[in-house]
């Protein structure tokens, strides 16, 4: 984003404003993660230790969630790089 039009006062509280958004963005992310993968592999409570197939499951929940994650953001890429291709047109 281009700020230059602000002054340095501005600029810095803009920037703050947009590294805030990131967090509570990349905390919601986070916290979905853990919230599907404990709810799809959690299922012996009787120790505090996970089971293998817990520890598989997690790691499958997560991996799964991180690919998707990464092609969701290389397709928004795309289409915001198409968007401004066609207004720069």
């Amino acid at each position: 984003m281009d700020f230059s039009q602000f002054n340095g006062a501005e600029q810095a509280h803009m920037s703050k404003v947009i590294e805030k958004k990131q967090m509570q963005d990349f905390m919601r992310l986070y916290s979905g993660l853990v919230e599907k993968c404990f709810n799809a592999c959690a299922q012996d409570f009787t120790s505090k230790a996970l089971t293998t197939n817990e520890t598989t499951c997690v790691q499958n929940c997560t991996d799964k969630f991180l690919k998707h994650s990464e092609r969701v953001g290389a397709r928004f890429a795309e289409h915001n790089a198409e968007q401004m291709q066609g207004a720069g047109q």
